[in-house]
């Protein structure tokens, strides 16, 4: 494929260095350092771009009304444009863009950078079938995928993976600080704490079974893990602190996003 970055910063650079080996990677940014393999392309207008080509827009999404002016020179092309800008719907785009313009908006989240993260995705009414497959195929560079059949999915997605990743770092901060407390050094208690939570992840990828069962098996009655446990489900504690967390960052992003439509409609 041919693909073209509007803007290549840090997840942009990451979606980049994932398809150089396979693909041609164009990118316009003038102030992004390239990963190796992207041309750099200036005036969009003056350049000799190649046909049949995929758009990603990875500009931040405070700078969306650039997108007009700025992709005008690529309209004649009909391309299909592939978003990554979070809280950005698809009614604002095709007002940028034009109605008919072919679009998939997409929500990767920081793994994708080693390929080990998972992307949602929602295609427009005008995007074909054909359109999704080249999408497809070009998230599995970066980690796994699913299909959203509502845009507004994008806020309980935004909330669990796209901003799920800084809570599970959080969570082992805390859990190292908490190894520290009981006597350990800072940096014996976060080796620790990294370590265990890299391998139960890894675990829990490698095995097809739930995780209440993976639970159980660490878990021996009267043992110390069962009284760690009872600890963090007392009064579901644990559940009730993730639901908490996760409707708050889904409500932001309902924010953010009426929001734009503030700003739309003025």
């Amino acid at each position: 494929m041919n693909i073209l970055f509007i803007g290549c910063g840090r997840m942009g650079g990451a979606m980049a260095r994932a398809w150089t080996s396979d693909h041609r990677v164009l990118a316009h940014d003038p102030w992004a350092a390239l990963p190796e393999g992207v041309e750099k392309i200036g005036d969009l207008a003056g350049a000799d771009l190649p046909d049949d080509l995929v758009v990603i827009l990875a500009v931040k999404p405070q700078a969306v009304e650039t997108l007009r002016a700025m992709l005008t020179p690529l309209r004649d092309r009909e391309p299909l444009f592939v978003s990554i800008m979070a809280g950005v719907p698809l009614a604002k785009l095709h007002e940028l863009l034009g109605s008919e313009c072919r679009m998939v908006r997409t929500m990767p989240n920081t793994a994708a950078a080693i390929g080990r993260g998972i992307t949602a995705a929602h295609a427009s009414e005008t995007a074909t079938a054909d359109d999704r497959a080249r999408v497809e195929a070009l998230l599995r560079a970066l980690g796994e995928s699913i299909w959203l059949d509502q845009e507004r999915e994008f806020d309980a997605v935004t909330a669990v993976s796209g901003s799920g990743p800084a809570y599970f770092f959080r969570f082992t901060e805390a859990l190292a600080a908490a190894g520290a407390a009981e006597g350990l050094s800072p940096q014996q208690a976060m080796l620790l704490a990294r370590a265990t939570f890299a391998g139960a992840a890894a675990l829990m990828e490698s095995r097809s079974s739930q995780l209440a069962a993976l639970r159980a098996e660490v878990t021996s009655p009267g043992g110390t893990t069962e009284a760690g446990l009872a600890v963090m489900d007392s009064e579901n504690g644990i559940d009730r602190l993730l639901e908490g967390v996760v409707q708050a960052a889904a409500t932001r992003s309902r924010q953010l996003a009426a929001d734009e439509s503030v700003k739309q409609a003025s």
